[in-house]
């Protein structure tokens, strides 16, 4: 499974999901937006939301670290 997880360097939010990707042995690739206005605002097309981190599995968009926890719950 790919998993794509889109950051930023100072949102405690991102290092949760992190730690919880890695907690369930899911490697994961970072992409942070920091610095690249352009890959954000693409981000923000794509799902509708300005928030980080948004995950996605398999380029299915899983959501933010909520909606992670809770993807988890129901697996």
């Amino acid at each position: 499974m790919q998993v794509d997880v889109y950051t930023t360097q100072t949102c405690p939010y991102c290092f949760a999901a992190k730690s919880l990707l890695s907690e369930k042995g899911i490697t994961f690739k970072e992409h942070d937006v920091s610095y690249d206005p352009e890959m954000r605002e693409n981000l923000m097309d794509k799902t509708g939301r300005r928030t980080v981190p948004q995950i996605f599995f398999n380029d299915q968009h899983i959501g933010g670290f909520t909606d992670l926890e809770q993807y988890f719950k129901t697996q």
